[in-house]
């Protein structure tokens, strides 16, 4: 039998370049969620809007499996900003020609867990 190593939610799909969300995400991980949720509420970014959305999701998870939790107690344990699928789109461009245009996509996931369980 598996160990329980946390609480995750996912988004996958989400029509914003992972090197746009990075920065975002390098500044909440391993922090606990309710300083997590300050941050991404005071950024100006699509990206922090995407990434609050799946924490509190993975934090509803938590508190739904486990009574016992409250948000206090909670502290973003894994947080991966993976690339998804490139739409390709065609550019006009003089004399007839195009450029490829990518459309980025990106996949978020992640696992909360107790702050007592931070060393593991």
């Amino acid at each position: 039998m598996e160990v329980k190593k946390g609480y995750t939610a996912k988004a996958k799909f989400l029509l914003v370049s992972p090197s746009k969300i990075r920065p975002i995400a390098d500044t909440i991980r391993l922090k606990p969620y309710t300083e997590a949720m300050a941050i991404l509420e005071s950024t100006p970014k699509k990206g922090a809007g995407l990434i609050k959305k799946v924490i509190q999701s993975a934090a509803a998870n938590a508190l739904y499996q486990n009574n016992k939790l409250d948000e206090d107690s909670l502290f973003i344990k894994q947080l991966l900003i993976d690339e998804g699928p490139r739409l390709k789109r065609v550019w006009p461009r003089a004399r007839g020609r195009r450029d490829i245009l990518l459309k980025r996509m990106s996949h978020i996931s992640v696992v909360v867990d107790e702050i007592g369980n931070m060393g593991e």
